[in-house]
């Protein structure tokens, strides 16, 4: 396992390198000049080029680059090229935990119901229920996460008024104040997530429902009941814990479209918000963190497999 882990901790860093130098890239392709804008249409020649001097825009690209990789392991990206004076870390910190809030809810409320109905429907598979879960969830996941919020928005929010209709809530608000608010993005979060964990779920509970270890289990006179928790739900839960963990980048950074809709202050708003600017520091400061957290959040998964598949184990310590 220790190898394993290291090795997996040495190829995350040659790919964090490799995200770098693609984010590095992408960044400099704009058409737009971020002095010029700064600066303003009217401003003279001279302001503009003191400005790309004062950012640092006119270094070589080797020494920009270094600066990029250095300011990941120092936590310092520099100033933020839109909003002057302010450290790119003190915007990406405060829309870091936004996300992380909306992601941990969204998770809260999906993962149950998803590993609930998945095992429910390999229990009826071939069934009306079976059918029905696996029609939902097709239906659901072909939905954007965006369009669905538009749709939870108008009809929750604004026709019925259960919910706020912008996940913005007020400063200094507790903890079931702030849920309140964020919970019709999540709910969006999970009208689109269910279908796929319950499917991936429905799989592997299928796969362990025709296992001999589980007919061994009836045959001891275990309850239903038990034989789910004790030796179908670790087998089965297998791949959806690789799913989510494959996910959580996404859920953190990919939220683009959800967060501007519901005027939330997460990181994917900000990783839009640095893209429009262009603000080169911010976007790339963004990017990173979202590649950390789906590195981070993948290896965690690997070892989770691990510890519940003895045999998986045994393939990472020779891997």
């Amino acid at each position: 396992m220790l190898r394993f882990l290291t090795r997996r901790l040495v190829l995350s860093l040659i790919t964090l390198l490799l995200i770098l130098a693609v984010v590095f890239a992408l960044t400099r392709v704009f058409p737009s000049d971020p002095a010029r804008q700064l600066a303003g249409p009217f401003a003279s020649e001279e302001r503009v080029a003191s400005l790309t001097e004062s950012l640092g825009l006119d270094d070589p690209l080797l020494v920009q680059f270094g600066r990029l990789v250095g300011g990941v392991f120092t936590l310092n990206f520099g100033e933020s090229f839109s909003q002057p004076g302010v450290q790119v870390v003190d915007l990406v910190r405060p829309a870091l935990w936004n996300s992380a809030k909306l992601v941990v809810l969204a998770l809260a409320l999906t993962l149950p119901l998803s590993i609930f109905g998945g095992v429910l429907a390999a229990r009826k598979k071939d069934t009306l229920v079976d059918r029905s879960i696996v029609s939902f969830g097709l239906a659901s996941a072909s939905i954007p996460d965006f369009v669905s919020g538009v749709i939870l928005q108008f009809l929750i929010g604004v026709q019925l008024g259960w919910l706020p209709a912008v996940a913005n809530p007020p400063a200094n608000a507790g903890f079931f104040t702030e849920m309140r608010f964020i919970l019709l993005p999540a709910l969006a979060i999970v009208f689109v997530y269910f279908g796929y964990i319950a499917r991936i779920t429905r799989a592997g509970a299928i796969g362990a429902l025709d296992a001999d270890y589980t007919r061994t289990a009836y045959m001891k006179g275990l309850s239903t009941t038990e034989v789910i928790r004790k030796h179908v739900l670790k087998n089965a839960l297998q791949p959806t814990v690789a799913v989510t963990g494959t996910q959580m980048g996404y859920l953190f950074g990919g939220l683009v479209g959800l967060e501007v809709v519901f005027n939330y202050p997460g990181l994917g708003r900000l990783i839009f918000q640095a893209a429009t600017a262009p603000d080169f520091p911010l976007l790339q400061a963004g990017v990173v963190t979202v590649a950390i957290i789906f590195m981070l959040s993948t290896l965690a998964a690997d070892m989770l497999i691990a510890w519940m598949n003895p045999r998986a184990r045994l393939d990472l310590g020779n891997a």
